[in-house]
């Protein structure tokens, strides 16, 4: 080998800007078992790459209402699964909101939440609570802010969790934030 091609072959390996390749071939793109690909070293070549070691796994789930997330070991290993990211609340769309919630006889709670919002996940539980002791007195709905822009900018909506209470086809009140159960009781019962 010349200099010259030692010379571009060593930077090509040191710069910052080349990395080894991740991609799976296809014949391996399938199969869901363990994989290691092979490394592509040359001799008097600097360590680099030796490969990607995938691992397929499923965990099981309960499907118990009272647990929300499941935790167990494996492998030595604590591996936790959050189940229930949106509770068992009807939700409410573009296309059913005015039905569901303007056109409603009595009060109507509305909690404006998102699958990425960590605060939406801790006040999922209290909104359940809230509708099960209020069943027959208040309807409750949830709307995905991700899947309804429109009506959250209609109403307003500039953070999730936000919970909002209508009557009669008008907001009356909204609570921002994940609060104490007592709180979201005290907005409710002025309504009631």
């Amino acid at each position: 080998m010349s200099s010259m091609a030692a010379m571009h072959e060593s930077v090509a390996l040191s710069s910052p800007n080349v990395r080894p390749s991740l991609r799976r071939p296809a014949a391996m793109a399938s199969s869901p078992a363990a994989i290691s690909l092979p490394s592509r070293r040359k001799a008097g070549a600097l360590p680099g790459f030796v490969g990607l070691k995938i691992q397929s796994r499923s965990l099981a789930s309960s499907n118990s209402k009272s647990s929300r997330a499941s935790c167990c070991s494996r492998n030595g290993r604590i591996v936790c699964e959050a189940q229930g990211t949106a509770l068992d609340l009807p939700p409410v769309t573009d296309t059913t909101w005015e039905s569901l919630v303007l056109k409603a006889d009595g009060p109507v709670l509305v909690e404006f939440w998102a699958p990425w919002c960590g605060p939406c996940r801790m006040l999922h539980p209290v909104v359940g609570e809230l509708a099960d002791e209020y069943a027959g007195k208040l309807k409750c709905f949830k709307l995905n802010t991700d899947e309804s822009r429109w009506i959250a900018t209609r109403y307003g909506v500039r953070s999730v969790p936000t919970i909002m209470i209508f009557s009669n086809g008008k907001k009356e009140d909204a609570v921002i934030g994940a609060v104490p159960k007592t709180t979201l009781s005290t907005c409710i019962e002025k309504f009631l």
